[in-house]
């Protein structure tokens, strides 16, 4: 049990829930400190942390059992540990809804509207394994997905939601829509053959990076105006120039005519983006006279 634990982990890149979990505790500081004045207590941390995993962890394997004919023919995707044989879609299915039990679970420790939009936010998470089937768009469907997350925080945070983290939610969505549409160049002619759909496909791999880029472009713009209607100080700023600076470097590593440094973009450069907007962000709120 305990390797077959570890395989679905390997699998669906459990390591990968640092991607959006800062930018749902960014939320949760902006939350504490805009309306109580104060800081998220340990528990409200702890639940958040363990409703995030627990609700992508349900995602991600959902999206494995959904795909395993497109992976069984994917080289990419081919040596996957549902496409090989090596876990059973049984086995993936109990994980996923034991995950998706435990994120019930967490919901119903933060407080009551956490607990009755839990079956709406999984919706949304599940969705999205289906978008590739009928939309070029499925990248944003899959930004949306992870961008709920900073509005989630401030619900579990306050009990309600304050429209201005409409914004960060909006900026976490271009972010991953746009890195996704870059890791979607990969599998333009996989997509041809299977008849799935994606930007890369339906524009060409040139002018999806354009997109991509336009789509951070829009994360830039939307983090100054979301630092603005706070009023945030300078640690807030200085972190938007980092990521921008980052995703600056980001686009740089690929090309429509070489791709090889795409996962260097995809893993290790996000990784840092969202680690150090939590950091910068984190001493604006500490910073911040609210």
């Amino acid at each position: 049990m305990g390797s077959r634990i570890r395989t679905i982990l390997e699998m669906i890149k459990f390591e990968h829930s640092v991607f959006a979990l800062p930018f749902a505790l960014t939320g949760a500081l902006l939350a504490a400190r805009a309306t109580v004045h104060g800081w998220p207590t340990w528990r409200q941390i702890l639940w958040i942390v363990v409703a995030m995993v627990a609700a992508r962890s349900a995602a991600m394997t959902l999206n494995r059992i959904a795909d395993l004919r497109y992976d069984k023919g994917n080289p990419r995707t081919k040596m996957r540990a549902l496409a090989t044989g090596e876990l059973s879609v049984g086995f993936a299915w109990s994980f996923t809804l034991l995950a998706v039990a435990v994120f019930f679970f967490a919901a119903w420790r933060l407080n009551p509207l956490a607990l009755k939009l839990a079956p709406f936010a999984l919706f949304i998470l599940f969705f999205y394994s289906y978008t590739k089937r009928f939309t070029n768009w499925s990248h944003l469907f899959l930004g949306f997905a992870l961008g709920i997350s900073p509005a989630a925080a401030w619900i579990a945070i306050t009990g309600g939601l304050d429209s201005r983290m409409l914004i960060l939610c909006g900026a976490v969505t271009l972010w991953v829509g746009g890195f996704d549409v870059l890791y979607a160049c990969q599998d333009v002619e996989f997509d041809k053959g299977a008849g799935l759909f994606s930007v890369p496909k339906r524009f060409g791999i040139a002018n999806a990076l354009r997109i991509a880029r336009a789509m951070h472009v829009g994360v830039v713009a939307l983090l100054s105006w979301l630092a603005l209607s706070f009023g945030l100080p300078w640690p807030a700023w200085a972190g938007i120039a980092v990521v921008a600076a980052l995703l600056a470097y980001e686009h740089s590593l690929v090309k429509a005519n070489d791709l090889s440094k795409l996962d260097a973009a995809f893993f290790t450069v996000n990784g840092y983006i969202s680690m150090l907007f939590l950091l910068f962000w984190g001493a604006a709120a500490a910073l911040w006279r609210v």
